[in-house]
C-alpha cells in the first residue's frame, strides 16, 4: 500500500481505467457473441444488424488501445465473411 498522496491517486486511478477497460473488452466479446448465434441460427437479417453494433464496439475499442488495429480488423473481416457466406 503507498504512503505517498500521488501514489495512492494513481492506484485509485489505475483502478477506474481497469474496470473501464475490463467493461470495453466484455462489450466487444458479447456483441461478437450475440452475431456469432445469429451467425449459427442462419437469422440472416439479426445478423447484419448486429454486425453494425459490433464494429462501433470494435471500433471503439482499438481506438482506445484496448485492442490492436490489425486484431480489429480481423475480428470485423471474419463476422463480415461469415455473413456474406450464409446468402
Amino acid at each position: 500500500m503507498p504512503n505517498i498522496k500521488s501514489s495512492k491517486k494513481a492506484v485509485k486511478v489505475i483502478a477506474k481505467k481497469t474496470d473501464a477497460a475490463h467493461e470495453y473488452k466484455a462489450r466487444v466479446k458479447n456483441s461478437i457473441k450475440k452475431c456469432e448465434k445469429a451467425i449459427a441460427a442462419k437469422d440472416i437479417e439479426s445478423a447484419q444488424n448486429i454486425i453494425k453494433d459490433v464494429q462501433k464496439n470494435i471500433d471503439k475499442a482499438a481506438s482506445k488501445g484496448l485492442i490492436k488495429k490489425n486484431t480489429a480488423n480481423r475480428q470485423k473481416a471474419r463476422l463480415n465473411k461469415k455473413i456474406k457466406d450464409m446468402k
